[in-house]
């Protein structure tokens, strides 16, 4: 291949957290499946600094606003790591993820960019050097991130994550019918994690309970995907919701999805990700259910509507 004309090309998927998000900082096991919004990052030779092309930002890469420094320090990193000089490249970024939603963005595009860099400079990546490069990202967009977005949005199945054991994956006995709704505010993940970590200086008995409760409501989760068992799964994810509430992680918006949801008789509803704005999730019995649920939600107060099914690699959208 002629070196001016090389180009390389890699995607990455989103997650949700299906249960134990917030819990999963202090110890707490969560369980991710995986979003099939996607997201691209093309690599290709260019002439002098780096230029990053975006939806949200396009120009040189020292110049990146620092909403995106976190992903400029990932690029930076993976050059250095790669032993690649910062020049003669253009990174291209096309998404349909919406960013600051719960949904795993960042890791996403951190994940495709760094495979995409790995690609274009011919070198096989294993999942430890894509976690470490990625990770340097999604500390700084989280704070002390638990890895749980990043181990998410590298599987391809539904997994069980403890910060300290890692992941195993999980399979349900049958396809999972689940609802995303977008509030069209943003969530910002390092705000709710600290919110959280005041109000658990200052109430630590009461948060404590909520987080023991999040990690019983987790393994029943478990379990009730294992089995197949959608009934008890749906409770299980609306009652994980309540604790969210009980630690201050939800708002009023989500809070009239998550009522709206279950008064459509979907079978459970929690928000996802970090609160305080961005997705719910609803679980419905079918597609049908599915697709009726989507449609009410956004013709409420959700700003855009998804609905898929786990055994399949596709996603519609309301």
């Amino acid at each position: 291949m002629n070196n001016s004309s090389k180009i390389a090309i890699s995607d990455a998927h989103s997650k949700i957290i299906l249960a134990g998000e917030h819990a999963v900082v202090y110890g707490k096991p969560a369980i991710a499946i995986p979003f099939p919004l996607k997201v691209a990052s093309i690599v290709e030779k260019s002439i002098g600094p780096i230029i990053f092309e975006s939806a949200i930002y396009t120009g040189f890469l020292y110049n990146m606003p620092i909403k995106l420094k976190g992903i400029s320090n990932c690029i930076k990193e993976t050059l250095k790591y790669l032993n690649k000089p910062e020049k003669n490249l253009k990174i291209k970024i096309i998404s349909s993820i919406p960013i600051g939603r719960g949904l795993g963005s960042s890791a996403a595009i951190s994940i495709s960019i760094v495979r995409s860099l790995f690609s274009f400079f011919e070198r096989q990546i294993t999942q430890n050097e894509l976690f470490y490069l990625v990770q340097i990202a999604e500390n700084y967009a989280h704070g002390n991130s638990s890895g749980l977005d990043i181990m998410a949005t590298i599987s391809e199945n539904p997994i069980w994550f403890e910060k300290e054991r890692g992941i195993l994956s999980i399979k349900s006995k049958c396809p999972l019918y689940i609802v995303v709704a977008d509030t069209g505010s943003t969530s910002d993940t390092r705000v709710a994690v600290e919110n959280v970590r005041k109000r658990y200086n200052l109430k630590p008995k009461k948060v404590q309970k909520s987080l023991d409760t999040i990690e019983e409501i987790t393994n029943e989760i478990k379990k009730a995907v294992l089995n197949g068992n959608i009934n008890l799964l749906g409770k299980l994810l609306t009652n994980n919701h309540n604790e969210l509430i009980n630690i201050g992680v939800s708002d009023e918006r989500l809070n009239n999805l998550v009522k709206l949801a279950l008064d459509s008789n979907a079978l459970g509803a929690k928000l996802i990700g970090g609160g305080l704005g961005g997705c719910m999730i609803a679980l419905a019995r079918d597609r049908g259910q599915a697709k009726e649920i989507s449609n009410k939600l956004v013709k409420s107060d959700a700003e855009k509507s998804w609905y898929f099914s786990t055994n399949e690699d596709v996603v519609m959208e309301v």
